[in-house]
């Protein structure tokens, strides 16, 4: 199995080329610290697997995969990276990378990783789908909310008291204290300070 490493930090490159020197059957071909120097190893040198960071200094680790299939180099590319933002996860399946791994794994994940997506299968780090699960959740309650639930909630989340959210909305305060109960009940939220942070973590603002 050859594999290729890309990321910028020369630390983090060591650190993994000494995991991967862990399994006899894995031969790492060539080390990139920039998305250039990543695209010229993949032309010239077939690469089986390439472990590639998110965040690079002259661009991002999904530009270098789109740049590669345009090319139609034969790869299999897993993504590496400290980044456990849904989107990221969400931008990596819609793109059918064949892995996505959070660096605070431990190595013998990384080599089950490794394994896996050479087989021909998909990995995808267990705490991302765990994630995944609980934003779908997530949205499934929040479908649950009216759209006028929906605007005190983002209000909520804004920091506005039930008096401004009532003279934005043109409602009465006993209508809006109304709504704010049924949005915590909806949710199972305890009160106007985690429905604020709610809020916050769903990008209602």
């Amino acid at each position: 199995m050859k594999v290729m490493i890309v990321d910028d930090h020369p630390l983090v490159r060591q650190g993994l080329a000494a995991v991967l020197s862990l399994d006899p059957s894995i031969v790492l071909v060539a080390e990139a610290g920039c998305k250039d120097e990543a695209l010229k190893y993949l032309k010239d040198l077939k690469t089986d697997i390439a472990l590639i960071d998110i965040r690079l200094k002259d661009g991002d680790g999904f530009e270098i995969i789109t740049e590669a299939k345009i090319r139609n180099i034969n790869c299999k590319f897993i993504i590496l990276t400290s980044s456990v933002d849904h989107d990221d996860f969400e931008r990596a399946v819609e793109m059918e990378v064949d892995g996505y791994i959070i660096k605070e794994a431990f190595p013998e994940e990384v080599l089950t990783a490794l394994r896996v997506v050479y087989q021909g299968r998909k990995y995808y780090d267990p705490y991302m789908m765990e994630l995944a699960l609980v934003k779908d959740r997530d949205m499934g309650l929040i479908e649950k909310l009216t759209p006028r639930e929906k605007e005190v909630l983002s209000a909520i989340g804004r920091g506005m008291s039930n008096h401004d959210i009532a003279k934005t909305l043109f409602i009465t305060e006993y209508t809006v204290k109304k709504h704010v109960s049924r949005v915590l009940d909806k949710l199972n939220l305890k009160d106007r300070t985690q429905a604020a942070i709610y809020a916050h973590k769903r990008r209602m603002i």
